[in-house]
């Protein structure tokens, strides 16, 4: 009886993820963690942006659109 393999949900991700998932720029991503716009960690030398920063950043822009 085989096993189907269980999905591995990572808990958080690197810049260049971030930037595929928003549909943006690499450079672009590192300008918003630049500015504070998009929150991240430093884990060493790698900087790491959890999920649920990438959904507060979607927000904010979405509450900044509607304020407008």
């Amino acid at each position: 009886m085989a096993r189907s393999p269980v999905p591995i949900v990572p808990k958080w991700h690197s810049p260049a993820e971030v930037a595929a998932i928003l549909g943006y720029g690499l450079s672009k991503v590192k300008m918003k963690i630049a500015t504070g716009e998009l929150r991240s960690v430093k884990d060493g030398k790698y900087r790491r942006i959890l999920p649920e920063w990438i959904d507060e950043y979607i927000q904010t822009q979405i509450d900044r659109q509607d304020a407008a």
